[in-house]
């Protein structure tokens, strides 16, 4: 688990360099002359952590990457879900003993909204800060907050008690550069359409009934779902529905955001992935997690 904690496949030429801001958002280009002017090396104490805030798809782990690449010292990268996922397979001191051997550690898509998971974070932040480790971390800001001061940076500083005011937070406004809102849409395909689909390019493709492919998930630590797509480039779900439990739901979100790092395609028969998710979740506690992963999955089934 702990050499798994290195930047998704989709990010392998990311850098500083080669990010693109838009012109017009122009904290995107701020952004990217902060990231570049950082310290390097390890140790150094000026700006220690770097907190990017932004809505979807405006480059904020293309950022976190190159900082992490240009880096000269130890480092892990990983999402929240990998950090907490790694404290519940070794327990909190086991982790905190691994943790601790790294000078810069790159949390991706943190997510304030479960306070058990929270506080577990903020916890393990605090004691791995004590013992000189850097940050870097993302966070989604809802599309519907763009623009009107509702950003996560204050939730975090409030959140992180004790090293919240070492973080400096850089805002980055834009839109997603997918060009696919929540609202995205993909249609599903007949058999026959799927079965072509997935042996177009000689592609190394697998095909999964979507309630099996539910159920397995329930069977595995998210931690592992990675491993499920090792040389997979395709997925083809067959009988994809609406997803009826929401810890299902939420296990899915999962498994999306590790096959959208892998570079993983996805398409559908039954319903379009995009609608698997019920309108209910967006209203709920995760509405940013269901709304990353419709995004996600309408750029995957292009």
């Amino acid at each position: 688990m702990i050499a798994d904690l290195v930047p998704p496949r989709e990010f392998a030429e990311a850098t500083l360099e080669n990010y693109r801001p838009d012109d017009r958002f122009p904290s995107q280009k701020d952004a990217q002359n902060f990231c570049l002017n950082l310290p390097v090396k390890a140790g150094s104490k000026s700006n220690a952590s770097i907190y990017l805030d932004g809505g979807f798809g405006v480059g904020k782990t293309h950022l976190m990457v190159g900082l992490y690449k240009r880096f000269k010292g130890s480092k892990a990268f990983g999402s929240f879900l990998a950090f907490t996922s790694l404290i519940g397979a070794l327990g909190f001191a086991a982790a905190l003993q691994e943790l601790a051997k790294f000078d810069l550690i790159c949390i991706d898509e943190f997510e304030l909204d479960d306070p058990g998971n929270t506080m577990i974070m903020s916890r393990l932040l605090n004691e791995l800060s004590a013992k000189g480790v850097r940050f870097a971390a993302t966070s989604n800001t809802p599309p519907n907050a763009l623009g009107e001061g509702r950003f996560a940076a204050a939730d975090f500083r409030r959140e992180i008690l004790g090293i919240g005011e070492k973080f400096t937070f850089m805002r980055i406004d834009g839109e997603d550069f997918r060009h696919r809102p929540t609202q995205a849409h993909s249609s599903a395909l007949s058999m026959d359409a799927l079965g072509e689909w997935l042996l177009q390019d000689q592609a190394q493709a697998s095909i999964d009934d979507f309630p099996r492919l539910l159920a397995k998930l329930s069977d595995l630590h998210p931690a592992k779902y990675s491993h499920l797509l090792d040389g997979i480039e395709r997925i083809g779900l067959t009988n994809v529905q609406e997803i009826s439990h929401e810890f299902d739901a939420l296990r899915f979100v999962a498994f999306v955001d590790r096959a959208y790092e892998a570079g993983v395609q996805m398409k559908s028969t039954g319903i379009g992935l995009t609608n698997v998710f019920a309108k209910s979740y967006f209203s709920g506690s995760y509405q940013k997690k269901y709304q990353r992963a419709v995004s996600r999955l309408g750029s995957m089934s292009l």
